[in-house]
């Protein structure tokens, strides 16, 4: 058995997935409880973020196993290059989500009912790509539900601020998964891959930077909502400071600049995050 194999397959070597799930996740815990969650939910969650992130990108692998050997990027995932079989991929996938799904058995009734959907928007989001123009927003609804999972557990309901949160997120995901669909834009043109890169055309950076802005605007808001300081909105104003950074790197569109803004994009999440946590630790 080829652990190494199994542990790239499970993206474990490449942490920005998992910080940008985790980044509005943690923005969820501490607002629900104004800056105290409690340690159980801040470990069930931080671990529960990396299992699910590491078996949906077992799931895409599985889905894509037939594209990935003919995209640049991607050719040299264990799956696309043989290392892995299919059957180890799905026990690999099966076994992930089973962890995963222990933690949530741990929270309240409302953590568990969400979290089924979220299970099943993560499954799904591979096929998308297939049909749906607007990929990149599926994925935002599906990294955005550890958000109103959040607020469940903390709170054993899901306020509406808690969708305001999710939306702001999903405008962030766009963003950056746009970015990242710049780079595979060529490669996926010929395959019948569908992404927001490819449906935006030549409107693609400034969509992006629409993107950015209007998750800082609906942030703004959640800030005036929750009565975050000063803090906070320097928090706001470093993320739009991030963004201003990528729009240097994406202007040209060329695929290492990029790449290199969306791995960049776990300091907009960082930045937020920050502004939060010293609102509270200060306020």
């Amino acid at each position: 058995m080829n652990w190494n194999a199994w542990w790239r397959l499970a993206r474990m070597d490449k942490p920005i997935g998992t910080l940008l799930l985790l980044w509005p996740t943690l923005w969820a815990l501490w607002l629900a409880s104004r800056g105290h969650p409690s340690l159980s939910n801040l470990l069930v969650f931080s671990l529960g973020t990396l299992l699910m992130r590491s078996a949906g990108c077992v799931m895409n692998d599985i889905a894509d196993r037939k594209v990935d050997p003919h995209v640049a990027r991607t050719r040299l995932r264990p799956l696309a290059s043989g290392e892995v079989s299919v059957k180890e991929a799905l026990v690999l996938a099966l076994l992930l989500s089973l962890l995963a799904f222990a933690l949530v058995l741990t929270r309240n009734t409302l953590t568990l009912i969400l979290s089924l959907p979220a299970l099943f928007l993560a499954a799904s989001y591979p096929l998308t790509k297939r049909f749906f123009p607007l990929p990149q927003a599926y994925l935002g609804i599906a990294f955005g539900f550890g958000i109103p999972m959040a607020f469940a557990a903390e709170l054993g309901q899901v306020p509406g601020s808690a969708w305001i949160l999710m939306l702001s997120n999903l405008c962030w995901t766009l963003a950056y998964d746009t970015e990242y669909a710049m780079v595979d834009r060529e490669d996926d043109r010929p395959l019948g891959i569908h992404s927001t890169a490819l449906l935006f055309g030549n409107r693609d950076v400034p969509l992006i930077m629409m993107f950015y802005g209007l998750c800082l605007l609906l942030l703004g808001w959640i800030g005036w909502h929750f009565h975050l300081g000063v803090f906070f909105y320097g928090g706001l104003c470093s993320a739009a400071g991030v963004a201003g950074f990528h729009y240097t790197l994406i202007r040209t569109r060329a695929r290492a600049q990029c790449l290199r803004a969306f791995l960049h994009n776990t300091w907009f999440g960082a930045a937020i995050f920050g502004g939060i946590l010293l609102s509270y630790a200060m306020g």
